[in-house]
């Protein structure tokens, strides 16, 4: 049987694997969309129904999936994730039709989207408030390696092996995360049960974390958070092609360097936590991701860019990660339903940051969305490290 100690730390790694699968499928598709519209026969366009599919699913059925994971345990909801994922990977990988693919694409997002959140619900439940942003940092590691090998994944296994190739590897990915959890489990059944139950239906549960001020003050930041962040790094991409001529698969190295920046904020993490505290984590943060943007816009070269990309993915975990410990501590008897609504907050900032981006970047290009990042991302981290400080205790 696994020792006291040594359970949590399984348990890291195991949701850490699925988070990893999780994260990979939000990219996955990306650059299999020219095989996709050749093998049924319909423009690139029309096959990104597939991607478009998976991340409306991932974003919005979370809210289901944060009260079932109160009610009945986070760990056991998402070894039931990872194996309904698995499943709808296998069905994506034998899709006779563009609208077969989409189905499953679509029910991957919906069994997907429980992973992320709930495994920082169980940290939140397991983990002394001490110790949680260390811990999940280093639970950030799968996520921030999906989001650095996803799109590569798919690009070169689709390129030596076919496309349906990607989906049996996640799905082999999945399988090996549930397997591992439910071992754990069956050796460990006490990590498994339920934390503190939240009475009431799942509306009631989401109303009730909605009237906490500190909740609302914690979701209505990460959505701003998400919202500016990704309105203007979603045109990194755009900005090196118009302004430096780079090719589509430099282009792609730049989504790789910001994860790179994230993987090295977690290898570091447990130390910056040590000596800068929650406050200093957004300070610092904060100030990064203004220096980022800024750098962004100034760039005299791609290189340039390159650098200040990796910056932004250092700077916007410091930030992020502190926001998602607060998230864990919004409910403790609701984790489930807190985490699903931080996560659908981000989401929405996303959704809304990228089309309000998108009318100032065609007409004057990328600069002034990243100079408004640079000055509004900063202010938004000092204030909340600053809110952190008038937080009465408990």
């Amino acid at each position: 049987m696994a020792s006291s100690a040594a359970a949590p730390r399984l348990a890291i790694v195991f949701l850490s694997v699925a988070a990893f699968a999780s994260a990979a499928n939000m990219r996955v598709v990306d650059p299999l969309l020219v095989q996709l519209a050749a093998r049924f026969d319909v423009t690139v366009g029309g096959a990104s129904i597939a991607a478009t599919a998976f991340l409306f699913a991932n974003g919005v059925f979370v809210l289901v999936h944060g009260p079932f994971g109160d009610r009945y345990g986070k760990m056991p909801v998402v070894a039931i994730a990872c194996l309904g994922a698995a499943l709808c990977c296998v069905m994506s990988a034998l899709s006779a039709s563009l609208g077969m693919l989409t189905l499953a694409r679509f029910l991957t997002g919906v069994a997907s989207s429980a992973i992320i959140p709930l495994a920082i619900a169980w940290v939140g439940d397991n983990v002394s408030y001490e110790r949680r942003q260390a811990t999940l940092a280093r639970f950030l590691t799968g996520q921030t390696l999906g989001l650095m090998t996803g799109a590569a994944l798919g690009g070169a296994l689709g390129d030596w092996l076919g496309w349906q190739s990607v989906f049996w590897v996640l799905a082999a990915i999945y399988l090996a995360a549930a397997g591992a959890l439910a071992q754990l489990m069956r050796a460990r059944p006490d990590i498994a049960a339920p934390g503190a139950r939240a009475h009431g239906s799942m509306m009631a549960q989401m109303l009730g974390v909605l009237r906490r001020r500190w909740a609302l003050t914690v979701i209505v930041v990460v959505a701003l958070e998400g919202g500016v962040f990704w309105g203007a790094f979603t045109f990194v991409g755009a900005d090196l092609y118009q302004r430096f001529g780079l090719g589509f698969a430099a282009i792609g190295l730049a989504v790789a360097a910001f994860a790179a920046g994230g993987f090295l904020y977690v290898t570091v993490a447990h130390h910056l936590v040590r000596l800068l505290g929650e406050r200093g984590l957004c300070r610092w943060g904060g100030a990064g991701l203004g220096l980022a943007f800024a750098g962004m816009a100034l760039a005299p070269s791609a290189e340039a860019e390159f650098a200040a990309i990796v910056l932004s993915g250092v700077s916007f975990y410091m930030l992020h990660n502190t926001l998602q410990t607060h998230g864990t501590q919004m409910a403790p008897e609701a984790r489930g339903a807190g985490m699903a609504l931080f996560a659908l907050c981000l989401f929405l900032g996303q959704a809304i940051g990228v089309p309000i981006a998108a009318p100032v970047v065609d007409r004057w290009g990328a600069p002034p969305v990243f100079w408004a990042a640079a000055v509004f991302l900063p202010l938004l981290a000092f204030w909340f490290a600053r809110a952190i400080g008038r937080r009465a205790p408990g």
